[in-house]
């Protein structure tokens, strides 16, 4: 029963986090991040309730270790953080994601690891058909016309990521589908993942799909003699023409985006490697900057969740990821390796980084001693997943948004849990209840915050001007966007004294805001 519904709640979470959004345009990005980062909060509490009620002992290998290693660093560096609310949000993305693999890890150990799967394959065509409509001329308040096509999410760019980190998994749920109407439902989806790699004109995911396929070209070949029959080599071949043909149909097909080159997509595909100039060289001196920052704090780094805050300090005033308010144009820098290092140090780091490593190379050994065909071509999924991950990570962020980091945290624990080697290790009740209680206590402050941010936008959304910002303050004070924006409004009207306790409250949270420090001196 709690293998069930720990499965469901994955299933649900995965698609629930492509879909939630919210309609309040004012607070872009926010009205899609928060959302789904409850949706993730709220599976990774009971996930972690079910796991702690079942478990008498700790039993883990050495992924586990270098992942505990890596929240437990992550949270002593929340201590140290000048953004304490910017660090708790950052720490629970990455210890519910966490849970959710250990979650994932535990229902595949006793073999109900495909229905995860499935529905990581869902979400993802899910994700680009949502950016399709809005690309073919839906139109719905919860889209974003910034970086169209986003769909639910936002961002042209995440909906690349979650299509690129899910094909690994849609792959297998087509070749190995017991059904040939699940075969055929497979390569519609890969129709519509092309389609959407394509008009997102995401290089990082391009990237990923290319890294995608030469690495796992030999694993592919190595596994056909695990092959149950020969109707996955066709089914393949037909989903590889389904998703060439979509993308093709893309590039013909008349849309509804405004692109500023007459050749977007062929303009996209040169700039893949181009460091030189553009995106490219701002991202270059974005992570010399960075890791000029992590020089300094090389232990715990900025705090998670800090590097928006920290890095005007660092950078020139030329910079390109600064906007003309003085302020990081992004909330985090265009790489999770780079937000890691710079805001967490260089330990936990490195930990995570061999966290992947190893689940990669353990997909690509010891195929024989696996129960099944699709087990073997699952850990080729596992791989091709870390492989993805890592190359859409190294250029944008993945892992410290909520979306994106619970499929992939899903699919990995889902594959690798196939064959855990774990060791089972004694503790004593007293110290497995107060880590079990701590977890726990967490994921809950998680689900609250992402609760209390919800109703402050709905407060901002729905109420009178002045007092839906007022109300929005008080439901969350650790939001720097609102707490200038209630300042600016009682300094308009001559309120001083207030106003100036509002933008002392946003100088709390970014201590280098001209626009907060500008107010505070006025009303001084």
């Amino acid at each position: 029963m709690t293998d069930r519904m720990i499965r469901l709640l994955i299933q649900a979470g995965l698609v629930l986090a492509v879909i939630a959004a919210l309609p309040y345009k004012v607070f872009e990005l926010d009205r899609y991040f928060v959302p789904k980062e409850l949706v993730l909060h709220v599976a990774a509490l009971i996930i972690a309730l079910m796991l702690v009620a079942r478990r008498r002992s700790l039993s883990f290998d050495l992924v586990d270790g270098l992942l505990a290693l890596f929240l437990l660093w992550s949270v002593a560096s929340a201590i140290f953080a000048t953004n304490h609310w910017a660090a708790q949000r950052s720490v629970a993305i990455s210890i519910s994601g966490a849970i959710v693999f250990w979650g994932a890890r535990s229902v595949a150990e006793r073999g109900s690891y495909r229905p995860i799967l499935v529905a990581a394959a869902i979400a993802a065509v899910c994700a680009a058909a949502l950016s399709l409509a809005q690309a073919y001329g839906l139109e719905m308040e919860y889209f974003s016309a910034n970086r169209a096509p986003g769909g639910t999410l936002g961002n042209r760019n995440f909906v690349a990521h979650m299509a690129v980190i899910g094909l690994p998994s849609l792959v297998w749920c087509t070749v190995t589908a017991r059904r040939p109407f699940g075969a055929l439902l497979g390569s519609l989806g890969g129709a519509v993942l092309g389609a959407a790699l394509v008009l997102s004109r995401s290089r990082a995911a391009w990237l990923a799909v290319a890294a995608f396929g030469i690495v796992l070209l030999v694993p592919m070949i190595a596994s056909r003699k695990y092959w149950r029959d020969g109707k996955i080599g066709g089914r393949f071949a037909r989903l590889t023409l389904a998703a060439t043909i979509g993308g093709m149909a893309a590039i013909a097909l008349p849309n509804t985006l405004n692109w500023n080159s007459e050749s977007p997509y062929l303009d996209s595909a040169r700039g893949m490697v181009d460091y030189k100039s553009g995106s490219g060289r701002g991202r270059l001196a974005q992570y010399q900057n960075s890791l000029r920052m992590a020089t300094s704090n090389p232990v715990f780094g900025v705090g998670p969740g800090n590097w928006p805050v920290e890095y005007v300090r660092f950078a020139p005033s030329n910079d390109r990821s600064l906007a003309d308010d003085g302020m990081t144009a992004n909330p985090w820098p265009s790489s999770d390796w780079v937000a890691f290092v710079s805001e967490r140090g260089f330990i936990p780091t490195v930990a995570l980084l061999g966290a992947f490593v190893i689940l990669f190379f353990s997909a690509l050994r010891c195929w024989s001693e696996l129960p099944d065909p699709d087990a073997v071509l699952a850990q080729c999924v596992l791989a091709g997943t870390v492989v993805t991950t890592m190359v859409v990570s190294a250029f944008d962020v993945v892992l410290v948004l909520a979306a994106p980091s619970f499929m992939v945290w899903s699919i990995l624990g889902a594959t690798s849990g196939i064959r855990r080697n774990a060791r089972e290790v004694k503790v004593s009740s007293k110290s497995l209840g107060l880590a079990a209680t701590a977890l726990l206590l967490l994921s809950l402050l998680s689900t609250a915050r992402s609760v209390t941010q919800t109703m402050a936008m709905t407060a901002v959304g729905r109420g009178a001007y002045t007092a839906g910002w007022v109300t929005g303050a008080l439901w969350d004070p650790g939001s720097y966007r609102i707490n200038l924006r209630v300042a600016e409004l009682y300094s308009r009207r001559g309120h001083c004294q207030v106003a100036r306790g509002y933008a002392q409250q946003a100088l709390s949270l970014f201590p280098h805001s001209p626009a907060a420090r500008r107010i505070a001196r006025s009303c001084g």
